[in-house]
């Protein structure tokens, strides 16, 4: 595995939706920078919010897309392209329907699943080839109430387990810089 060169939190920009299931990548983008002490600037040129921050002397970029979901790919593909950063040099963390609440799980590469920020990642970099943290928010039951559920907060009981799944998630993360993908893997699969 190569290092990670570029981390990207997906959801939705403006307070509308800043508590919603669909924006737990943002809050991952947040919860690391608080945990490292980072901060990301507004960049128009990327389309989002990033920032170049070293994390346990690893420089990193971190990027949270203001292009809304559907459009993600805009942002990942002008900062990776810019930088010539790999489409396997690239972590994207995002909500996953199809993990329980509380469930964080590593991946590399694979479809979109349905999900519109993937799909367009996927469409704008020309690759599959990337890393992924997959959140698990829980799916609804039926998919006509997708859109109803991740546009929605979580509830009291759900926002704990995912912030508990963040955390899991921010203490492997250090490893992933590093390219110790099974290390990575092994802690963040093994149940507490």
């Amino acid at each position: 595995m190569k290092p990670i060169k570029l981390i990207v939190g997906l959801g939705n920009p403006g307070m509308k939706y800043a508590q919603t299931r669909h924006n737990v990548g943002f809050v991952f983008i947040d919860t690391l920078c608080d945990k490292y002490g980072l901060s990301i600037n507004e960049n128009k040129k990327f389309f989002g919010f990033a920032g170049k921050v070293n994390i346990n002397n690893q420089d990193v970029w971190l990027l949270k897309p203001e292009t809304f979901m559907n459009h993600s790919g805009k942002a990942v593909a002008s900062l990776a392209n810019f930088y010539k950063i790999l489409p396997e040099e690239i972590l994207v963390i995002y909500d996953e329907l199809d993990l329980p609440v509380g469930t964080a799980k590593i991946k590399k590469g694979g479809g979109h699943g349905g999900h519109n920020g993937l799909r367009d990642i996927i469409a704008m970099i020309g690759s599959r080839e990337f890393y992924r943290i997959r959140l698990g928010i829980g799916h609804p039951g039926h998919k006509s109430k997708v859109v109803s559920w991740v546009l929605n907060r979580a509830t009291q009981d759900e926002e704990i387990s995912i912030d508990f799944a963040i955390t899991k998630s921010l203490n492997i993360i250090e490893d992933l810089l590093s390219g110790h993908l099974e290390k990575a893997m092994k802690d963040l699969h093994t149940k507490d």
